[in-house]
């Protein structure tokens, strides 16, 4: 029996490890394209600056893979519906089977945002950082997340890495200026 589960475990494991090679494969090329999106954002015109970020997310969208991709988007539907576990199952899943795809790490720690579970929240956004480090949005929900824990200093410093990735980002200099105000205040 034991030789028989072994087996069916493998027969399940091709699929995947195929997924993966085509994911890693198509990463390079997302990569490519990533980089060019990313240094178009730096200069852009601030009307051009949302037409690169939609461009970037839908990059950011891809894994590769038709079954993850429809993981990332049954969970981001529970997600706009509120169904905030039901959205953490979809994008669990998806990180089991696809832990180097930083969108699914992203998409679970908005969830665990939702749910005012901010450490682990934290946890899935270093994730998400560690595999794409210039994620504007992710950085974002950790400013986000230091404002809520009363961490003024901190969460200024992630806007400005913000600002340096995405620098038309309305919500995010909006931030800079009223964080900048609330210190300049507690120091006079």
């Amino acid at each position: 029996m034991k030789t028989a589960n072994r087996a069916v475990a493998l027969i399940y494991a091709i699929p995947i490890v195929f997924g993966l090679q085509f994911a890693a494969t198509l990463t390079i090329a997302q990569t490519e394209t990533l980089d060019g999106l990313f240094e178009e954002l730096k200069t852009a015109e601030p009307e051009d600056a949302e037409g690169i970020e939609k461009q970037i997310f839908q990059e950011w969208s891809k894994s590769g893979s038709a079954a993850m991709d429809l993981l990332l988007e049954r969970g981001r539907a529970e997600l706009r519906e509120g169904n905030f576990d039901a959205a953490i199952m979809h994008f669990s899943a998806l990180i089991d089977h696809a832990p180097d795809f930083a969108e699914g790490w992203n998409a679970r720690a908005t969830a665990w945002f939702a749910k005012d579970r901010y450490g682990l929240s934290i946890v899935d956004i270093r994730q998400t950082l560690l595999l794409e480090p210039r994620h504007f949005r992710a950085l974002t929900g950790l400013a986000l997340i230091l404002e809520r824990l009363e961490r003024p200093e901190d969460a200024l410093q992630v806007y400005q890495q913000v600002e340096e990735i995405h620098p038309h980002r309305p919500e995010v200099e909006l931030a800079i200026d009223r964080l900048n105000a609330e210190l300049e205040g507690v120091s006079l």
